[in-house]
Parts: C-alpha cells; sequence; structure tokens
C-alpha cells in the first residue's frame, strides 16, 4: 500500500503538472489557505503535521485567510494535497514576502507562528475502543495523524514521558462507570465494560476502579505540571476535575464499588486542586444521569438542534497566541453538540481559565483553556461536532460529509498546537 501511495504521488506530480522552472527555485512555498475556499479543511491539517514530520518548515498564519499554513516548496508535500483534496496556491519568493508582511503588521490582527516538530501523540482510550468512537481519533483518522493508544497500566508505568500531546477519550474519571447504571444496568456492553474496568483495577493492585481512575488522574496531572498538553472532550473534562476534588473522599454509591459514598462529600471537595472548576457541587444520585452542577444539562439548554450555536471569542493574535491558535477557524460561530458533559456553567469556571466559546447571553461556556505548572489543558464539551445528539449504538460519523467541519477544526487547532515555537508574551 506504500508503494502504491507513492506512485500515485509522482503521477499526481507529473502528470497535467508541469512547475514552471521559476517555482522550483528557493524560496518559492506551497500556501494552504483555510477560509472557505479551502476544499477539505481537516485534510489539511494532516499535511501539515506530515510536512513537520518530514523535517519541512510550516507556518501557521494566525487570521490570514482563516488561519492559513505556508510551507517550504516540496514537491512530495504538493503530490500529498493533489492525493488528499487539499486546496493549495504555489508562490513565488515575492509573493510570500509580501504576506509574510501583511501578517507581520502592527495594524493588523494576524501573526505568523513557525510549527517546530510534529508532536508525539497519545490517545488515553479502553483496549479495543474503535476510532469512531471518540471525535479526536476519528479525526485524527480522517487527517491521517498518527496517534498511539494508552490506557491506566501505561499510565501508571510512566509512558506519557514519551509524548507531547494527550487526548482523554470520554471517560469518567470518578469511577461511577459513567452513571449509565439507571438505563443500561442490564445491557451487555454496560456489564462487559464494568467487567474490563474491575479486572483492570484489581491487575495493578487497586481494590475499586474509583481508586485506580484517581492514581490515574494524578499521574496525568504531574505530566501536565511537566510540561504536557492534555485535550479533553465530553466527560472527560468535568469528571477529571471532579476527580481532583474528591481525591480523598468516596463518592461512589455501593452498586458502583460495594460501599455507600461518603454523605457529606459535598462539605469536603478541594477545589484548590481542580485545574478548571470550583464552588461546584456533587449530584450524589446514582439513577441521575448527571455527575455535578458543572455541566449544562440538554434540558436546560435554552436551544434545539437549529438554535444552538457557540461563538468563538476574538483574541489578539499578537499578544494572545495561544488562545488565537486554539480559535483558528474559517468561522466564529459554530454549531453547538449534545454530549453527556454538554457545556459548562460560567459560574464554576476559575478565573484563571480562559475561555474560548461560550453560547452568547448566558452562562453556557463550550470551550475552554488553562495552565498548570508547565503545562496546559484545553477542554471542548459535547460528543461530536457533527451528531449533535449521539446515542449509544449510532454509527460512525463519516467525515468524508464533513470536511469542512468548524467544530472538528477546533480538534484539530489542539493537535498542532504543541508544535508550535515558544514566543514571548508581549508586556
Amino acid at each position: 500500500m506504500k508503494g502504491l501511495r507513492l506512485l500515485m504521488i509522482l503521477i499526481l506530480m507529473t502528470v497535467g503538472f508541469n512547475l514552471p522552472t521559476a517555482l522550483t527555485q528557493s524560496g518559492q512555498k506551497i500556501l494552504i489557505p483555510m477560509d472557505i475556499s479551502q476544499s477539505d479543511h481537516l485534510k489539511a491539517y494532516g499535511i501539515s503535521y506530515m510536512a513537520l514530520s518530514e523535517g519541512i518548515r510550516v507556518d501557521w498564519l494566525l487570521n490570514y485567510r482563516g488561519g492559513s499554513f505556508l510551507l517550504d516548496f516540496n514537491n512530495r508535500m504538493i503530490g500529498e494535497c493533489r492525493l488528499r483534496g487539499v486546496s493549495f496556491q504555489l508562490i513565488d519568493g515575492a509573493a510570500a514576502s509580501v504576506i509574510y508582511n501583511e501578517v507581520q503588521s502592527e495594524d493588523n490582527n494576524t501573526e505568523v507562528i513557525r510549527l517546530e516538530k510534529e508532536p508525539r501523540i497519545a490517545v488515553y482510550t479502553p483496549p479495543g475502543s474503535q476510532p469512531w468512537d471518540d471525535a479526536v481519533t476519528l479525526a485524527m483518522e480522517y487527517a491521517e495523524i498518527p496517534y498511539q493508544q494508552i490506557w491506566d497500566k501505561e499510565v501508571l508505568e510512566d509512558s506519557l514521558r514519551h509524548y507531547d500531546w494527550l487526548h482523554l477519550h470520554h471517560e469518567d474519571f470518578t469511577g461511577q462507570y459513567g452513571k449509565f447504571y439507571a438505563s443500561f444496568a442490564n445491557a451487555s456492553w454496560y456489564i462487559a465494560q464494568v467487567e474490563t474496568l474491575e479486572r483492570t483495577a484489581k491487575s495493578l493492585g487497586y481494590r475499586k476502579v474509583s481508586e485506580l481512575k484517581k492514581a490515574v488522574v494524578e499521574r496525568i496531572r504531574q505530566y501536565i505540571a511537566g510540561g504536557g498538553f492534555m485535550f479533553a472532550m465530553c466527560s472527560a473534562t468535568d469528571t477529571y476535575d471532579i476527580a481532583q476534588a474528591a481525591a480523598s473522599i468516596d463518592i461512589c454509591a455501593e452498586m458502583f464499588d460495594g460501599d455507600p459514598a461518603d454523605p457529606t462529600a459535598n462539605d469536603k471537595l478541594d477545589f484548590d486542586r481542580t485545574f478548571a472548576f470550583e464552588n461546584f457541587k456533587l449530584i450524589m444520585d446514582p439513577y441521575q444521569y448527571e455527575y455535578s452542577t458543572i455541566d449544562v444539562n440538554p434540558t436546560n439548554l435554552l436551544a434545539t438542534q437549529d438554535t444552538d450555536y457557540f461563538t468563538l471569542f476574538d483574541f489578539s493574535a499578537k499578544y494572545d497566541p495561544v488562545p488565537t491558535m486554539l480559535t483558528q477557524c474559517h468561522v466564529n460561530v459554530v454549531r453547538g453538540f449534545l454530549g453527556q458533559t454538554t457545556a459548562f456553567h460560567k459560574r464554576f469556571i476559575k478565573k484563571s481559565v480562559t475561555i474560548l466559546g461560550e453560547r452568547d447571553g448566558s452562562d453556557q461556556v463550550k470551550y475552554i483553556h488553562g495552565k498548570h505548572g508547565r503545562g496546559t489543558f484545553t477542554w471542548y464539551a459535547g460528543h461530536d461536532p457533527e451528531d449533535y445528539r449521539h446515542a449509544v449504538g449510532d454509527p460512525p460519523t463519516d467525515l468524508k460529509l464533513h470536511k469542512n467541519s468548524p467544530g472538528y477544526r477546533l480538534i484539530l487547532n489542539n493537535i498542532l498546537f504543541p508544535a508550535a515555537e515558544e514566543k514571548p508574551q508581549k508586556t
């Protein structure tokens, strides 16, 4: 298959595509526009990742034509763009200089960010999970960005030190098995999930799944403090902070861990340990499909599928390059989507956290970013940006039908974010 792919690239580079002599000289560039002219936004990220992996210089032009990429001239990248259906333009050195001058001008809210090298990517996910179980792995599969799957054993064995970027699959870090008990206690997939989790906990020396997850949360916390980048969606966001706040408390009802939860748990939560949220209350009822007051329940969303949107904040590319990178898109209003964690109530978000996207005129926040130690976390509420009301057993989303998805672009911004050259913050 690899040989066939290379042959196709060579054909695409030669048949009907004769490069003028001027374009083969040094100083030439490949511009990959990311505005509405782009035919496949999602695969464009994969092209940039591949270029980095082959040592090709890539500049991310923040707020220029939707956050475009400018690559050093390379025949193979031209062939890959054609093979993957990614729009591109060949420009000479003079045209590239004009773009750089425009983007770096103090008169424009734009900036050039040099991408240094491809991030090493890990996805925390249970054994046997399929790419379509999770929007992030689905996006990486479609964009052809490589990643490794790890789970509890690898985290506890310190494997995270080998990776620059960690994504948390839609995990329940509280040890309550997703709080699916009321609806799915007798379902074969739920029973199998519980058996896998309990077997894993025992094999790693833990009496309860909740104790195992607290240990995993702590190792991930150390990874971020040491400079790691963490991205999470849906229930992996709020349950991670809940597990941190409840590090020394039993919050699991008897059907989850064999003994009652601490009835005074809400009085003992330690919000000094949490990354993003504070002053929330746990929902202790094991039959209620909700972890805490952090989440905006879909019944309180005050929107329908046709009216559910959130707005991306407009940041200064020169003074706030990090949130600007994370919000690059060809639109500034994005369709919302549900999940076990659909959105965050703003009143529970710490002031140290940067809000990247929220529903206008409400306290409903969709997308946040923050720091811990030398690393960062970015959390994106909801399950699948192109499957509004994802249900257990639904078919996978076909990203060939959503190759220009703004919601999926936000995910892929995060994958390239760790590749960025560190720029000093202006004062």
